[in-house]
């Protein structure tokens, strides 16, 4: 076995960027995925990071991208699972297509990534090692305009609770559940202004807040089928 590792799906922008910069600065070997080329993805290639490109909207990708980690022979110290898709039933007519995208992205690829790699975590000891969900605070509340999506996200979050059982106790299973971390460029102030309304601390917090929620979950001994409600208190408004 190598050093340890840590896998990142969805990397080469915003939050995963974000986690896999912190934990290759921590000396951590990284590995991600991306879907298309961006200038994140050549900066963290720049990092010493391994990106491999893996498209989840086709079981094929998500079984190579398990094969191409495991022919690395690593010792994975955390999957985290970042790799998302958005979209709403008013943007679209084809409502089967759109429930099947956003479980074959947020349900099946962490479903199989998770059986598959997990035979290459750090499981000696209790606590050797961590998978991470992100899911969404809509997993609490659920979204009339977001129905596909808001499902998908529960799915998962229900997935945490079995994988949990399933793997401990070497292996910790845990999600987070975000609302508004950061905004998007081009956002206007209007917008901007009608988003941070909607939780009770009135902030888009920044991808370090999401680092740190990743690293409590890490440090813990004894937390596992869990989820961290990072959402500023936008579930309770």
């Amino acid at each position: 076995m190598t050093e340890e590792t840590i896998v990142i799906t969805g990397a080469g922008q915003r939050i995963g960027f974000a986690l896999a910069s912190h934990f290759r600065s921590k000396g951590y070997r990284v590995i991600t995925s991306y879907r298309s080329e961006k200038p994140g993805v050549t900066a963290l290639r720049e990092l010493g990071i391994t990106c491999i490109q893996a498209d989840f909207s086709s079981d094929g990708a998500i079984h190579q991208f398990a094969r191409e980690i495991a022919e690395l022979n690593v010792e994975i110290r955390a999957l985290i699972h970042n790799a998302s898709d958005w979209n709403a039933e008013s943007k679209t007519d084809d409502y089967a297509a759109l429930l099947n995208d956003m479980l074959q992205i947020h349900v099946k690829t962490p479903y199989l990534l998770n059986l598959a790699l997990s035979p290459f975590m750090t499981s000696d000891s209790p606590a050797g090692s961590d998978i991470i969900h992100f899911t969404d605070y809509v997993v609490r509340k659920g979204s009339e305009k977001h129905i596909a999506y808001s499902a998908s996200k529960a799915a998962l979050d229900n997935m945490t609770l079995s994988f949990a059982q399933k793997l401990a106790p070497g292996v910790k299973v845990n999600s987070i559940a975000p609302a508004l971390i950061m905004f998007n460029e081009g956002d206007d102030e209007a917008y901007k202004k009608k988003a941070l309304s909607k939780s009770l601390m009135a902030i888009a917090p920044g991808e370090q807040e999401v680092v740190n929620a990743v690293e409590f979950i890490m440090n813990s001994n004894y937390m596992t089928g869990q989820s961290i409600n990072l959402d500023g208190g936008r579930a309770l408004k």
